[in-house]
């Protein structure tokens, strides 16, 4: 098929490089020149692993191109994907200006009938409203989709290659935008998972709801972690307890410094939002966003605790991402947790494989980050472990305490056991044991 896709952001991004990679001719457009040619250059704008070997790969065999120009994208295509930023307003709500902009571009460029799919994480009636900006441009007949992604960032490639689920959001009386659509995914869903034709307001909000309740297993587990520090439980033996009910599962289980990333605190906030216009209080939500605030500020509870004083102590992070295999720090709990730092006086140096160059822009020289993990424990009073990332797991402990000025270690992320930090020397503080 040949296809357009507006935005070349992380989405957008991912979404244009695996239907190339199935075949598809794929024209992905962006209003930024320099971006268009960095990827024209085969150089990423994000870290995401895997994909800038598929993005080369299809530009090499002219299935992937990338352009400034909307318009001859729009005419060129079947089936045309917004997949621009939503971000989160001062009152929560999804920010939908971006959308609308290229709807209206897309209803001025059409020369035939054309799908227009949302590809956005976007609120329940956006569909309608892309409609509505179109319409008034064009005289063509044209189908709106919601077509929400469900993308673990770090796992991106092989979630859209190997999907669990495709959902397709269709207007009301419309048999030919689904037809198009489950050809589109066909190849993708070889192996049995099922595509769910729907509402566009049923897929609008299936991208919410299914983000909202993984925050709040993650807000729930952290709640169960900080009982069973005051009543002296593991909360690893209930993980493992509870996790076996199949009705429950294992993932999204591991307490930690609280979620952060693109996704759960927009999606959580918007969905409040949306809740709200409506006059429903989401109380459960709610709390969920509260726990995960109140989360974020507890280990340096325990860093106090200890220390007494955290002025000129010097603290090493290890880990800035919110999550391992992305350089992404939106909404990232390091970020709290190294302010809180700071403002209480120590000096924070950091590590983390991807997410450095992200880091220098925030914190702008107010925090040492250093080229290799081990540089970051030198002189340090106390490591805090808060992204889990696999080098992490298994370092060279004697190396850690010939650097450190003392055998301290706060583990935002459970990655160590006691028993083992024990037996290592270390003074050891984790989460719910």
């Amino acid at each position: 098929m040949k296809i357009a896709v507006v935005g070349t952001g992380y989405v957008g991004l991912v979404l244009g490089a695996c239907l190339a990679e199935n075949g598809n001719n794929v024209i992905c457009v962006d209003k930024d020149q320099s971006k268009i040619d960095t990827l024209k250059a085969g150089r990423m704008p994000i870290y995401e692993p895997g994909l800038e070997e598929m993005v080369r790969r299809n530009d090499h065999e002219e299935r992937l191109t990338f352009t400034i120009d909307l318009a001859s994208a729009v005419q060129s295509s079947q089936i045309v994907f917004i997949a621009v930023g939503t971000p989160q307003g001062e009152d929560g709500a999804a920010d939908l200006q971006h959308v609308l902009a290229v709807a209206r571009d897309i209803g001025r460029a059409m020369n035939k009938f054309t799908i227009v799919v949302d590809k956005s994480t976007v609120p329940v009636g956006t569909a309608r409203r892309v409609r509505a900006e179109i319409a008034p441009h064009t005289s063509q007949p044209f189908s709106v989709v919601s077509n929400p992604e469900f993308l673990k960032q770090g796992a991106a490639i092989e979630d859209f290659m190997k999907p669990d689920r495709v959902v397709i959001g269709v207007e009301d009386g419309d048999d030919r935008a689904p037809a198009l659509m489950k050809e589109l995914y066909s190849p993708f869903t070889r192996t049995g998972a099922p595509i769910f034709v729907m509402s566009t307001e049923s897929a609008e909000l299936s991208k919410y709801a299914a983000n909202s309740i993984l925050a709040t297993r993650i807000s729930f587990m952290n709640e169960i972690a900080n009982v069973c520090e005051l009543v002296g439980a593991d909360v690893d033996a209930i993980r493992k307890a509870i996790g076996s009910d199949r009705r429950i599962g294992t993932s999204f289980l591991f307490p930690g410094v609280g979620y952060g990333g693109s996704c759960f605190p927009k999606d959580t906030q918007a969905l409040l939002r949306s809740a709200a216009d409506k006059g429903y209080e989401f109380k459960i939500l709610r709390a969920v966003e509260d726990v995960n605030k109140r989360q974020k500020e507890r280990l340096v509870e325990k860093m106090e605790r200890h220390f007494k004083d955290l002025s000129g102590r010097t603290i090493a992070l290890w880990g800035l991402a919110f999550k391992p295999r992305t350089d992404d720090m939106r909404e990232a709990p390091a970020i709290p947790i190294i302010e809180q730092l700071l403002q209480k006086g120590a000096t924070v140096k950091a590590y983390d494989p991807a997410a450095t160059p992200v880091a220098k822009r925030l914190f702008d020289g107010r925090i040492g980050l250093c080229d290799k993990s081990y540089d970051a424990l030198s002189g340090a009073d106390a490591l805090a472990i808060i992204t889990e990332w696999n080098e992490f797991r298994e370092p060279d402990f004697g190396k850690m305490r010939s650097l450190m000025k003392a055998p301290v270690i706060f583990d935002g992320r459970n990655i160590y056991s006691p028993e083992q930090m024990q037996a290592q020397g270390f003074t050891y503080f984790s989460i719910g044991r």
